[in-house]
Parts: structure tokens; C-alpha cells; sequence
């Protein structure tokens, strides 16, 4: 019986206009290999059957607005909506397949190589990788993870979502399950300043650019997630035709926290745009809109809100999101000392003074001696882990080391990997029902926060296992689940390659 192995490379080219093209390529290594093909196309996600009509050499997938197009010289055979193909691909051998899609009522595209299409998909990004400036050991990783960023990022406006996919479960077979197409500030903030620090200050200008459009003309109204072009209304529906990825359901389509007030995003943006502001200056407008958001978040920080974790229960002091606020704040008084940005400076000192007295006496539990999730509460919180990043209190500082050491205590699922917050008291923290798996970016948080306090042997150690965690082509998802050993939710996840980018950037600081 014939036997060998064959590699299949799959290429998804830029291109400038509204064609989209997925290129793959079958290449026989080594004996004789027997395939099999089957194109089966759906649109309005599985619910709509395209016509297939023959076009010359091509085949073409014909529904509403939408037009797919296949290429391939192999022969196809097509019956009831779907195109099969068996082939055998020997030692040496190359078979092409090209999927373009183009909208109905456009002129049909020209026809474009296998060849060239990889050849040249892998020239651009071997170029663009060759730019970062990060030297470090992690060289490898610390590029496919911005390879990973850039690809999610929306070429014509700047804008980065969170992920590519939507409602892969957190947990299988679990109903936390979340449409991550868009961008949220949280994400492209911080990816912001991992691009600008790694050698890609035209990607962070770009997103900055995207961010004044978006907020410009009422920043009161700023949204904690926008569609990748700057859409404000991204309402939230289920495709309950969709039996969902292992049986997990609801698929969503949409994202309700589109309306949720996450008090944190202000800090997040805010510590972004200083950093870039002190490198390149001020866009044209945006020291206005700077400071009429600060005007906002005069009131808005004395709110509850729905905090860094999207809850849909009741709105809490979240302890992470008044800390964010006085980042906001505290970067505010520095623009203003570093560049002479006019604005109530002495108002905008005093504030952050409040909020940091407030948290250091509302947000530390004495009994517990660590700041715990919300004012109140005596739960922990991964997102604490952040406290000395940003530089709220010293690493070092005995109410930063022992909360570290709490939620490594609390939080952990083992390996170094963490729980967002305690798993018993997520229905009464975010109104779902059910588990997840650990949450990665908040593992390498960890990393960092080790590393801030002097602890280098165990925040590389740490940093090591997670990189083990990624796949065969180095990807990671938003969580990890232990007792499955499997990547869970959405993929690639824009959190966690930022993360290890940014740990991966403090671990090869040079001490002092």
C-alpha cells in the first residue's frame, strides 16, 4: 500500500483591494499520498447555501452579496452545494488551491497564482519581522506573538481586535461563549505600547490616529469597544441554528459590553498615550480631547462599574478600576510637567491623590493584609498584579508582595497559572453560571510582577512554562484549561500575546 506525507501551506496575502484570497499549496515530501478535498461553502454563518456554477477553470460560490471563488487545475466533482476532489500527490509534487471572495456585484477579480501569492505573503512578513528591535533570548517567541498582533490588526484604520474568532468556550461544553471581533481600548492600548517598545512606532501612530477618530467629537461618549473601522453599535444576538464548537452554545454574534462602563480603560489608554505622547508629541487636536475626558472622569471614578472582567451582575468599586483611574489621572500630571499641556493640573494632582488614598484604605483588607477584588469584598483578583506596573505602589512595597503572594495562593490552578478570581464566587461576581479555564495574560502578569520585585529566577521560570503552553505554530488563547491540557476561548488571542511580548520585554531589562 503507498504511503508518504505531504505538507499543506496555507497563505492569506494583504491586498489592496476588497478581494479577500486564502492561497494553499499541497507538496508532496516524500512516497505517494492519496487526498481528499471537499469545499462545502455557507454564509450567514452556516445558514445560507450558495449556488455553485462553473466558471471556466474556476468554480464560483454564488450567494446574495457574496461571491467565493475556487482555482485549482485539480478536478472537481460538484453535486447538492458541495465540491469534492481525490488526488494523489507524489515526492516533488506541488497542488495549488486559491479561495478569493468578492462581493456579487463586483467585476470578477483576476486570477492570481498559488505561487505567487505564498512567495510573496511570506517576503512581506520576513520583512516586517525583521524590524523588531527586541534582542532578547525570546527573539522567536516575542516575534510570532507580534506576527500574531499585527494580523489582528485592520490594515485600512489601525484598528486591533481582541481576537479572530468568536464563541469558542472558555470552558467546553460551557455557555461563556463571546464574540471577540472588535477592538477593544483595554487591548489596543496596550498592544500599543508593546509595538512602540519592540520597533513598530508607525503601527502604535496608526492606532492612536484610529483612537482620535473614534472618541473625536464626544469623548464623554467614549465606548469601552468599537468595530475595527471605529462602529459604535455592535448589538449583541445567537445564532442558536449553531450547535457551537464541541457542543458549546450559545455562538454570539456581537458584543452586549459594547454599553458596560469599564472605569479601567481610562487608565489603559491614558498610560498609552503618555508614553507615546513623550516620544513623538501630540497629535493635531488631541490635547483637547485629552483633557475633556479627564473632565468625564472627574465623576465617573467615584462610579461603580462592570471592571476589567465584563461582569453582567451588579456594578462593584472594583479595586483594579479606581487604580486605573488614578493612572489616568497620574499621567495627566506628568504630560503637563513634561510637555507644559495646559489643563486644571492642580485639580487633576489633588484627584489623584483622593483616588490613591481611597484605594490604599477602601481596597486593602487589614485581615487578609492585601487588596482584594472590590471595596467591600474580601475576594482576590488577578488584575491586582498590575498595581506595580503601573506604578501605583513600589514592587516591593509589603501590601504589593503580599497580595502577589495571596493570589499565587488563592488563585492558582497549578504550574503558575491562575484563575481570574476564586471560581466559587464567579455567579455572584459576574451573574454566569459555570467555569472557565486559567486566564493566561493574567499568569504572565505574574511574571512581571515577580520580575518587578527582584524575583528573576521565578518569573523566568514561570515565563518559560507558559511559552510551552503555546502550539505547534506558536499561538495562544485567551485561557488555558489544566485538566484538559488545552487552549480554551477565543484564538489567537491578542491579550495573551501581548502579555508575553510585554514580560518578555521587562525579563531582558538590564538591572538598574
Amino acid at each position: 500500500m503507498p504511503g508518504g506525507a505531504v505538507a499543506v501551506v496555507d497563505a492569506m496575502p494583504l491586498q489592496d483591494d476588497a478581494a479577500v484570497t486564502v492561497a494553499r499549496i499541497v507538496t508532496g515530501k516524500a512516497g505517494h499520498v492519496q487526498m481528499r478535498m471537499e469545499f462545502t461553502p455557507r454564509f450567514g454563518y452556516g445558514l445560507h447555501q450558495p449556488r455553485l456554477e462553473r466558471a471556466g477553470a474556476d468554480l464560483l460560490a454564488v450567494c446574495g452579496r457574496d461571491t467565493l471563488r475556487l482555482s485549482t487545475p485539480i478536478e472537481l466533482d460538484v453535486r447538492d452545494g458541495t465540491a469534492v476532489a481525490t488526488f494523489t500527490v507524489k515526492r516533488g509534487e506541488r497542488v495549488p488551491f486559491v479561495a478569493t471572495w468578492f462581493p456579487s456585484s463586483s467585476p470578477r477579480p483576476p486570477s492570481l497564482h498559488a505561487e505567487d501569492l505564498v512567495t510573496g505573503c511570506e517576503s512581506w512578513w520576513q520583512a516586517w519581522a525583521r524590524r523588531c528591535t527586541y534582542q532578547g533570548e525570546w527573539r522567536p517567541a516575542v516575534i510570532r506573538s507580534l506576527l500574531t498582533l499585527k494580523a489582528l490588526t485592520y490594515g485600512p484604520t489601525g484598528g486591533m481586535v481582541a481576537a479572530a474568532t468568536t464563541s469558542l468556550p472558555e470552558l467546553i461544553g460551557g455557555s461563556r461563549n463571546w464574540d471577540y471581533r472588535y477592538c477593544w481600548l483595554r487591548d489596543a492600548a496596550l498592544t500599543l505600547s508593546v509595538f512602540h517598545d519592540s520597533g513598530y512606532p508607525d503601527e502604535a501612530l496608526a492606532w492612536r490616529d484610529w483612537l482620535l477618530r473614534a472618541v473625536a467629537g464626544a469623548p464623554e461618549d467614549l465606548q469601552i469597544v468599537y468595530g475595527p473601522a471605529g462602529e459604535r453599535e455592535l448589538p449583541e444576538w445567537e445564532a442558536d441554528w449553531l450547535p457551537g464548537h464541541k457542543e458549546s452554545a450559545p455562538v454570539r454574534v456581537g458584543n452586549a459590553a459594547v454599553g458596560q462602563f469599564q472605569l479601567d480603560v481610562y487608565g489603559e489608554v491614558a498610560e498609552a498615550q503618555y508614553a507615546l505622547v513623550r516620544r513623538n508629541g501630540f497629535a493635531e487636536g488631541q490635547p483637547d480631547i485629552v483633557r475633556r475626558v479627564l473632565s468625564v472622569l472627574e465623576q465617573a471614578w467615584r462610579q461603580p462599574d462592570e471592571g476589567i472582567w465584563e461582569v453582567r451582575g451588579p456594578k462593584r468599586h472594583f479595586t483594579y478600576s479606581k487604580v486605573m483611574a488614578w493612572t489616568a489621572f497620574d499621567r495627566a500630571v506628568q504630560l503637563t510637567e513634561h510637555t507644559g499641556m495646559s489643563g486644571p493640573h492642580h485639580r487633576w494632582r489633588a484627584l489623584r491623590d483622593q483616588i490613591h488614598a481611597q484605594v490604599c484604605r477602601r481596597g486593602f483588607d487589614p485581615a487578609r493584609q492585601s487588596f482584594v477584588q472590590s471595596y467591600g469584598s474580601t475576594e482576590l483578583d488577578a488584575s491586582l498584579l498590575r498595581l506595580p506596573a503601573v506604578g501605583f505602589l513600589p514592587p516591593t512595597d509589603p501590601r504589593i508582595t503580599a497580595t502577589v503572594s495571596a493570589i499565587r495562593r488563592e488563585l492558582s490552578v497549578g504550574d503558575g497559572l491562575l484563575l481570574r478570581y476564586s471560581t466559587g464566587a464567579q455567579g455572584q461576581v459576574d451573574g454566569l453560571a459555570g467555569g472557565e479555564g486559567a486566564f493566561l495574560a493574567c499568569s504572565f502578569w505574574l511574571a512581571d510582577a515577580l520580575a518587578l520585585a527582584g524575583e528573576q529566577d521565578q518569573a523566568r521560570g514561570l515565563f518559560e512554562r507558559l511559552l510551552m503552553l503555546r502550539n505547534d505554530v506558536g499561538l495562544l488563547a485567551e485561557q488555558y484549561d489544566p485538566h484538559r491540557k488545552q487552549l480554551t476561548g477565543n484564538f489567537p488571542q491578542a491579550l495573551s500575546h501581548l502579555a508575553l511580548v510585554n514580560t518578555a520585554l521587562i525579563l531582558s531589562r538590564r538591572p538598574g
